[in-house]
Formats: structure tokens, sequence, C-alpha cells
């Protein structure tokens, strides 16, 4: 028997409360994101060009987008070494991008736990269904080094968008609701009032939701400016569905409108994605790495305790952050609003990744 090599922090245990009622159905189509080595650590680029220290930022030196794919992207033997692979296992390469150092495999659900040595359940909890796993992730003893993280094999929801809706409470007297526009706070905090994001490029990553033309230009109306320009940006075959105001379109208009109401003149992006740890990270690493739209800040308004992720995960959404700082990409990340315990009943303080991402 051939030797196989374990995903070091590839460890997954089942939602708490969550139940397996019975194999994932043998023949359902999966997608899985691979994450490969880099050719040189994404690190030694930080170091290189002071953005890993105390350098000041106007003084240090970042790499262009095909500079960092160069250096620091995927070596062309190790997708060769990948493909190779899915062809054994009768998985089909859907994507193969060097840059971003990810390879999208696609097969049945049968083909999946033999390439990757699981076996994949339907899970239910209270929250409803998912396709998951427990234990660990291996591939062939060939491939060790060689990939470092595997994701979507397991389709739990990863994050929570963190907005809170005011909710009047029966009973409870309270002063009146006052609220802000983004233009008052800016002028409130000294915002620079040229600073209207002229050839820049917004990135916006959203799990849910969507935004509907009509409603912004309605919106930016109210606020007297002109509306920006919003493209989406679609990611494994997400959509940008709006449904109402009480679901994710709340954070997705909202990130929208206060990117536009404070930079106008700036082009904003929003990449949706699945609600899981792949359609999460490929959101970071397209819009990281995207050479046509080339965001030059990255907000992120989504995210969950530590505590729900594997290691490999937040391994390797740690190395496409530092990715986005060594291109001089600036990402903001929303530390969560739902306590100290964010959403975790175990009676002890969490903190929020990805916020908490070094």
């Amino acid at each position: 028997m051939a030797t196989r090599h374990t995903i070091p922090g590839s460890e997954r245990q089942a939602l708490e409360g969550a139940k397996a009622i019975g194999p994932a159905r043998p023949d359902e189509r999966v997608e899985v994101t691979l994450r490969l080595r880099a050719k040189t650590p994404v690190a030694h680029a930080l170091a290189a060009g002071g953005a890993g220290d105390d350098t000041h930022p106007g003084q240090r030196k970042y790499l262009t987008r095909e500079q960092f794919a160069a250096s620091h992207g995927a070596d062309a033997a190790d997708l060769s070494s990948v493909a190779a692979f899915a062809k054994a296992h009768g998985l089909a390469v859907v994507d193969s991008d060097a840059a971003r150092r990810s390879v999208v495999l696609s097969g049945t659900t049968r083909a999946m736990n033999d390439a990757f040595g699981v076996e994949l359940k339907q899970y239910e909890h209270a929250a409803g269904t998912y396709r998951g796993r427990t234990g660990t992730v291996s591939v062939p003893g060939e491939l060790a080094g060689v990939v470092e993280g595997v994701f979507g094999l397991d389709d739990r929801p990863v994050a929570d968008p963190h907005f809170q809706r005011y909710e009047p409470v029966l009973g409870m007297r309270s002063v009146a609701a006052k609220s802000f526009t983004p233009t008052a706070l800016a002028r409130l905090y000294d915002f620079p009032a040229d600073a209207d994001g002229d050839g820049q490029c917004i990135g916006i990553i959203e799990l849910g939701g969507g935004y509907k033309p009509a409603d912004l230009a309605t919106y930016f109306a109210g606020l007297g400016i002109a509306a920006p320009k919003v493209k989406a940006v679609l990611v494994d075959h997400a959509r940008n569905h709006p449904t109402n105001a009480n679901s994710a379109d709340g954070e997705v208009l909202l990130d929208i409108e206060v990117c536009g109401a404070l930079a106008p003149k700036a082009t904003i992006a929003v990449y949706f994605a699945p609600n899981t740890t792949a359609g999460f990270l490929d959101a970071i690493t397209t819009a990281v790495h995207d050479s046509v739209n080339k965001p030059s800040v990255i907000s992120i308004s989504w995210g969950s305790a530590e505590s729900n992720w594997t290691v490999q995960g937040m391994t390797q959404y740690d190395q496409a952050f530092q990715a986005a700082a060594a291109m001089g990409v600036t990402s903001c990340v929303a530390a969560g609003d739902n306590g100290s315990a964010d959403g975790v009943a175990d009676g002890k303080a969490h903190v929020d990744f990805p916020a908490s991402s070094p």
C-alpha cells in the first residue's frame, strides 16, 4: 500500500450538536481547493520589503502582483504533480492559478473520499444540514510538502456577517434613536475631505446576500453624492443574490454604502463567495491577486470564533493576508459584535477570526 501524508492541521470535528445521518451521496459532485507551497515563503517577501516590521508604510517597498507571482507563487512542477494526482483519482482540474497557489478539483464524493483519505458524511444540526468530515485529510506521499491545505470537502457555514439591527424592546423606554450617515461621521473624525478614492479600487468580501443597483442609487441620491461604480465579482459559483434587508443583504449594503460615501470616486469590487472555508479563502485570494480590478484595500465584515476553524485554514488565511501586505494591499477585518463569547456557549472568551490573524 502506498504511503500517505497527513496534511498538518487538517483535524476536523463535527459541529457541536450535529449528528451524522449517513454517508454523503457517492455520486454528488464536489469541488475542492488545494493550496500549494510557495516557491519562496511569503514571509520572505515581507522581510525584504519592510512590510513585516515597523517601517513607515510610505517607505516600504512593495511587490507588484506580477513580481509576487513570479517569486512567491506556486511552482509549475508542483501544479503538474497535482494535475497528475487528479487524473489518477478521476478528478478534473477546474482551475489552476500559480499566483493564488490554488488548484480547484472537481469529482464525485466517492472519488474525493479515495483521493484524500476521508469519509464524507451528511450531518444535521439545529441550523440545517451540511456535508462534512471528521479526522484528518491526507494525500499520496509524493505530494508531501506540496499540498499545504485542502478545502471544500466540508461545506458547513464558516462565518457570520458582523452587523446588528436595532430592534426596539417592547415596554422599555429609551431616548429617540439617533443615526449618523457615513459623511457625518467622516466630519466628526476629520476624515480627509480630499481623499475621495479617485483611481483606487476597494475590494469587499461577501459570503451571502446581494445588492440592487436601484437601492444604491436611491441611497446615494439621499446623501446628495454621485453613486460609485460597483461591480460584482463571482467566486466559486456564488451570485449577487439580494433578498431583503433582514438577511445578509444588510451587511452587503452597509459595506458598499460606507465605502462609497467616503470614497465616491473609487471603484468598488464586491467578491461574492459561498459561506464555506473554501469559498471564503478563494474570495480573499481572488481579491488579493486580482490583476484586473487591482484593489488596494480589502474589507471583510465576516468571521467566527477561532475555535470553529482548523489550523490549516487559519494558516492559509494568514498567508493570504501576508501576500496582500507584501503587495501593499491593506486588509481591514471586523472583529465581531457578538460579545466576548463570540457565539460560543462554553462560558469562555473567544476572539474572532480572521480579524485575529496576525
